[in-house]
């Protein structure tokens, strides 16, 4: 039966006055007072995990101090950093599970609401069959839970469809590393960024979202090394850039293949490294002799004397670090994007040696750790193939049940939502992801989940994407149950518990494990605690690719992180990866991989002649379920703009600060326009952390990377023009509220 999402009148008539909490200071602010003990742990935000200690007063997150030993970000935090522990006494924080009634959610005891869980879910597989039920886990999950949500789809329900909101994020460099150097993690640790010769920035807005990342920026070109930035945006660090290539969304490949042409060209290439460590190089050398200058700079605007420059400073350097992210990797080509990346280390040997190699900055808090152990759709634990027999036979043995019993691979995120509105897959249990505001063309997400037979969540605040649920279940934040994650350098950190969940609030894993025993497989999930978790976790990536069974809670606490693989107990860990030149390929060598160019799934055209294009701000993260309730970062961006430059501006008659309808094929929205001279003259810039009206993934596209199956967020065509402003109907005001006060975890 179709669900409508909850109204905000049922919700204020249920839970009281607070659900119109609006978040400039709602708070007292306790920071000031003195504290019981301060622990040491990491933020909740982004890939960079940056060590903090939290204030801890009578059960309650009170402040912080710095953690100035902690080795990546040596006390400094971001915007979001040092409010981060405002979000827990938060009054629109879950107390106990919620139930739909008649008249919308209503309270509910733990038996109720679990018995009503396991045995909808059950109902549904025994009339539709097991893979009727899917489940989405997310990259900021402990990696304890993520291996926990992984083993519960497999061996609690026996779905094959599992997949986490890391698919919106990081598999197009995943899926790039593992093809050429069999590996999925950054190859060097950040402490080597400094002594790069040229540091290569592509599709990453360093300054916005990873802000500790700049210091290491800074002090590279203070050692004397060069910058090189391109973006379509002239992002902060940009405006300290040796060199910027302003390139059009979605050309990245045509001006990586232009340098790799001009590399090859003038012979900088590294004959010795390539002959004894690659392979595949004659094919990649044959495909870029067609991408010469001219045609180059047609595709990207990009000057073609910029190009020359950039591939010539990095092929005449010893030690060149590559840095990209999200801009690079949300395209439909986005694998080969990265790929050619490699291929550019690779041709110039820049891998395995100080102050060199590709690297990825992971976006999401555990969006490393959390891809590793088993909640990817084609993934066991140790990044292990779901299809390989000896490692389906090794995570069997493991786990106790006979290989046939595993599953195959199952769907990625938005392919089960695709599944879910065609009717294929009925019940769904989602945690730490906000699909209604994460994935592309919203309005495709909304109706597919009125379509649900069932549907629950798991969260600790009411995200937009759980008005929509059958069952919510009150979980935990990040400070409030132990758990171990991995920065985006591929540290492995320690995530120590501070606090118990309030009220009738439970951890995620007591969840998980209660459903597991509710659905009769219980046996197989012995679990007190995340320790125990841990222990079968080191087992079962024992021997994988991602080896953890030397990192224990006490060893990565005593030695302040640990670098995986770490396969033995007295093993160091793995900072720099591919010191002995031995690449974990069948071949143990480093493989150089053709890119084929593809269009956009979303081209401009004549009535929609501009490049749209979604990313973040500082102060907010991912869909802001989060964020968004903290007042001083939602003072310091209170609402999405569209930047546009003053070119664009002047041809639409627009000023800074007038309403614009942003239009694409799929929907239009109506917010505020930003006029800066940082932006290309074709290109529309909108950040994606808000909903409703407000929401950019109700203009994205639904076009997916053939191999990683990551959306085309960067890439879309659309038109604007100057607006009077929103004129919301009733439902839209209740969506307008729901953003201010609720988001994604």
């Amino acid at each position: 039966m179709a669900k409508a999402p909850v109204s905000e009148e049922i919700l204020k008539e249920k839970f009281g006055p607070h659900l119109n909490y609006v978040p400039h200071g709602g708070w007292k602010d306790e920071s000031s007072h003195p504290a019981e003990k301060l622990v040491k742990t990491h933020c909740c935000f982004c890939g960079q995990q940056c060590g903090i200690q939290l204030k801890v007063r009578e059960n309650r997150v009170i402040g912080f101090e710095p953690w100035e030993e902690f080795p990546f970000n040596r006390g400094m935090l971001c915007p979001k950093g040092v409010k981060r522990y405002l979000q827990g006494n938060h009054p629109d924080r879950l107390l106990s599970p919620l139930m739909r009634s008649e008249k919308g959610f209503r309270p509910a005891g733990w038996d109720e609401a679990l018995s009503f869980t396991a045995g909808r879910m059950r109902e549904i597989q025994e009339t539709h069959g097991k893979d009727a039920i899917a489940i989405f886990g997310g990259a900021s999950l402990s990696t304890e839970k993520s291996y926990l949500m992984g083993k519960f789809a497999r061996v609690a329900l026996g779905t094959r469809h599992i997949d986490y909101n890391g698919r919106l994020c990081m598999v197009s460099a995943g899926t790039a590393y593992k093809l050429a150097f069999g590996i999925d993690r950054s190859t060097i640790p950040w402490s080597e960024i400094p002594k790069a010769e040229v540091l290569f920035v592509i599709g990453a807005n360093i300054g916005d979202c990873a802000p500790i990342t700049t210091d290491y920026v800074w002090r590279c070109r203070d050692n004397g090394g060069k910058l090189i930035v391109a973006d379509p945006r002239m992002t902060p660090i940009t405006r300290n850039a040796d060199l910027y290539l302003p390139l059009r969304p979605g050309t990245d490949l045509a001006l990586l293949m232009g340098m790799l042409h001009v590399i090859l060209r003038d012979g900088l290439e590294d004959r010795e490294f390539i002959e004894q460590y690659t392979t595949g190089f004659e094919a990649v050398a044959e495909s870029a002799k067609q991408w010469d200058l001219r045609k180059v700079a047609e595709m990207t605007g990009v000057p073609p004397e910029a190009i020359e420059k950039a591939a010539r400073w990095i092929g005449k350097s010893k030690r060149v670090i590559m840095m990209h992210a999200r801009g690079l990797e949300h395209q439909s080509k986005g694998v080969e994007n990265c790929l050619a990346v490699i291929n550019i280390a690779l041709v110039t040997g820049n891998i395995g040696r100080e102050g060199a190699g590709p690297t990825m900055i992971t976006g999401q808090g555990n969006g490393q750790g959390g891809r590793e152990h088993g909640q990817k759709c084609d993934q066991l634990p140790g990044q292990r193939s779901l299809t390989d027999p000896a490692a389906r036979e090794y995570v069997a043995g493991v786990w106790g049940i006979p290989p046939e019993e595993l599953p195959q691979p199952g769907y990625t995120a938005q392919e089960i939502m695709e599944a879910i509105h065609r009717g294929e897959i009925k019940g769904l249990l989602s945690t730490c992801f906000n699909p209604l505001v994460s994935l592309p063309d919203a309005n495709f997400t909304r109706e597919a989940l009125s379509k649900l037979e069932f549907f629950g969540v798991i969260d600790f605040f009411l995200s937009e994407t759980a008005h929509h649920a059958d069952v919510v279940l009150a979980g935990s934040l990040h400070e409030e149950e132990d758990g171990l994650g991995c920065s985006a350098e591929g540290r492995v950190i320690h995530w120590q518990k501070s606090v118990d969940p309030p009220g009738d609030a439970r951890c995620d894993s007591d969840i998980i494990i209660e459903l597991a025993h509710r659905l009769g497989r219980g046996q197989y999930f012995p679990f007190k605690n995340p320790a125990d978790i841990l222990e079968e976790l080191r087992i079962a990536s024992r021997g994988g690719i991602a080896d953890y069974y030397g990192i224990t809670y006490e060893r990565v606490d005593a030695e302040m992180g640990i670098f995986w693989p770490c396969p033995t107990l007295d093993h160091p860990g793995t900072p720099r990866l591919f010191v002995d030149r031995k690449f974990y390929t069948h071949d143990e060598k480093a493989h150089f991989n053709v890119t084929e160019w593809r269009p956009s799934g979303d081209p401009v055209s004549d009535d929609y002649p501009l490049f749209l294009t979604t990313g973040r701000v500082v102060s907010q993260y991912l869909s802001g379920t989060q964020t968004r309730r903290i007042g001083a970062l939602v003072d310091q961006n209170p609402e999405p703009r569209a930047e546009i430059h003053p070119r664009l501006a002047e041809q639409h008659g627009i000023n800074d600060g007038d309403w614009i309808t942003l239009t694409t094929r799929r929907d239009d929205l109506t917010i505020r326009a930003m006029v800066v001279k940082t932006i290309r003259p074709d290109t529309v810039f909108m950040p994606y952390h808000w909903a409703g009206t407000r929401s950019a993934n109700r203009l994205t596209h639904r076009t997916l990377d053939p191999r990683s199956k990551i959306p085309e967020f960067k890439v879309s065509a659309c038109r604007i023009v100057r607006a009077n402003g929103p004129d919301p109907s009733e439902d839209d005001r209740a969506a307008h509220h729901n953003d201010a006060s609720r988001g994604d975890s």
